[in-house]
């Protein structure tokens, strides 16, 4: 499978936050809030701060082993699970909740970037070994954004009762999802063995993460890839003693509040804590805030009460039933790991940032973050329609209206008005005005002002008019222009965060995954546009 990459440096996308953008050029500005540059002697430092750390990496192993008792493991697979018994091994880590059918294509590529990353780790160090780690956040509650897949614009959602932490949901229902995938794509090359992988995922298992942890094995398992599912009372138990200081203490919003505060001078604060940063994860599923009451702690949601005995006692006994929210998941992630390096989404970076005081105050390492990669995929279609607009690759990213009065501008034959010419010489004549004017009286001036003011407002009027004249005129290049936007930008956005990955497995299968495993990047932090070999026939043509 032939492809043809090129890189853009995310500014030129205007798709990512300032705050993103910041992190990864190394702005001085935000060097307060994290703990190691993202680089190998970043890694180094971190692999450092680990040696005071104890990790029961024996528990981790344990826990694995049960996780995976009905698998074959891969060779790479069981080598990285011996390996992570011993203290020079250290996990590579990304996160994300357990979209159904791996959710939006971004998915995909964050978990390529680990399985890169602890390639080319391992390589620059070969006395050390780097475990590639997907950590399921099967704890979400939040269903409308776990549960639905695009296909281009069409959103197709999973219909269902089921409420509570979306990883210990039932599958059923999505056999419609299924059908309707089998239909449109089961015909593609490799349709059937996609069709086979979901269906074996969501028919033969009787919870949402254990279909998931299936689907992610059954793509990565070759690359050596190891999934944490947490909902775990083997390694919730290792994050006692966290909960416990928590309980009594509510340590992590003060611990949060003072760097909120500061990023929030310069930038959009991503997550705000609560004076308990914990959930009840109920038998049921149910997953409901604890709150504390005079001396005491409820979930109201669910009429429990406790004394601070009680709790501490239900702690102990039940670990599993205590839930990290989004200020306390990550120590929990970096307890029970042997983590040096975390890969995330841009809204990630942005809570991690607000973390280190609480990290510090649990007495857990942090770690190196990254900015996970970014791809956008060009079919042959898509190719060929940029060639024959004359879009360079940076173009593409450019907002829909500028496009239209770039392509506007380019086979206007000279109609349209040059706004900002005619306005610097309607300031100069103005100017002029004004001079002669309030020579002859000062109270002239605002009279002056108020006619350039309408002059320049005219010329706008009428720049507006000949511009949607010209796109009258132009309508069936701007409609093929448009329609290379919808292609590539689904919704209005970047297509990583809105397509899915199934429909391109039915094409390419996974050769795909072997290409963009190739192509993905370690630190460089650049956005890649990926050129495919032939057409998608799915809902991206």
């Amino acid at each position: 499978m032939d492809t043809h990459c090129q890189v853009l440096p995310y500014t030129a996308t205007g798709s990512f936050s300032k705050m993103v953008l910041d992190y990864v050029e190394q702005n001085p500005q935000l060097r307060a809030f994290y703990a190691h540059p993202p680089s190998v002697e970043g890694v180094k430092m971190a692999m450092a701060a680990r040696q005071s750390f104890h990790t029961n990496r024996a528990v981790l192993v344990q826990a694995l082993q049960a996780q995976y008792a009905a698998y074959t493991l891969h060779p790479m697979q069981q080598a990285h699970l011996t390996a992570l018994l011993q203290p020079h091994c250290f996990t590579i880590t990304t996160a994300h909740q357990p979209n159904i059918f791996t959710g939006p294509l971004y998915v995909i590529y964050k978990i390529l970037h680990v399985i890169k990353l602890a390639d080319q780790l391992a390589k620059e160090m070969p006395n050390h070994h780097f475990v590639p780690v997907f950590y399921m956040g099967s704890e979400d509650a939040d269903l409308d954004e776990l549960g639905h897949i695009y296909l281009g614009e069409e959103k197709l959602e999973w219909q269902t009762t089921q409420t509570g932490a979306v990883g210990r949901m039932h599958p059923k229902g999505l056999e419609k999802i299924i059908d309707r995938l089998q239909n449109e794509f089961g015909h593609l090359p490799f349709g059937p063995q996609m069709v086979q992988l979901i269906t074996d995922a969501y028919t033969k298992h009787s919870t949402i993460q254990a279909a998931t942890l299936h689907l992610i094995n059954a793509l990565f398992a070759s690359y050596g890839l190891l999934v944490v599912v947490p909902d775990n009372a083997l390694l919730k138990a290792q994050f006692s003693a966290v909960v416990e200081k928590e309980l009594l203490e509510q340590f992590s919003q003060p611990a949060v509040a003072t760097t909120s505060a500061a990023i929030a001078q310069h930038y959009k604060v991503q997550a705000a804590g609560r004076p308990i940063n914990l959930f009840y994860l109920a038998p049921a599923g149910q997953r409901e805030r604890i709150e504390k009451v005079g001396e005491d702690f409820s979930v109201p949601a669910l009429g429990l009460q406790f004394s601070v005995a009680e709790m501490l006692a239900h702690l102990q006994q039940f670990p599993e039933r205590f839930s990290a929210n989004v200020i306390l998941r990550g120590v929990f992630q970096e307890t029970i790991l042997p983590n040096v390096a975390f890969v995330g989404g841009g809204g990630e970076l942005a809570y991690w940032l607000q973390l280190k005081p609480v990290f510090e105050a649990a007495g857990v390492p942090y770690p190196v973050l990254l900015l996970r990669n970014s791809f956008l995929l060009l079919n042959s279609r898509s190719r060929q329609m940029q060639q024959k607009l004359t879009m360079s690759t940076e173009q593409l990213f450019w907002p829909m209206a500028k496009q239209e009065l770039w392509w506007v501008q380019q086979h206007t034959d000279g109609r349209l008005l040059d706004t900002a010419a005619a306005r610097a010489q309607l300031e100069a004549l103005y100017l002029q005005i004004e001079q002669v004017a309030t020579a002859a009286n000062v109270t002239l001036q605002a009279h002056v002002k108020a006619l350039e003011a309408r002059a320049k407002n005219g010329l706008l009027q009428l720049d507006k008019k000949i511009l949607r004249a010209e796109k009258r005129r132009q309508q069936d290049g701007l409609r093929q222009l448009q329609g290379l936007r919808r292609q590539l930008f689904p919704t209005q956005n970047l297509q990583e965060r809105v397509e899915n990955f199934l429909p391109l497995y039915a094409q390419y299968g996974p050769q795909l995954l072997q290409q963009l495993y190739t192509q993905s990047l370690c630190f460089e932090q650049q956005f890649v546009v990926m050129h495919l070999p032939y057409a998608v026939d799915s809902a991206q043509q």
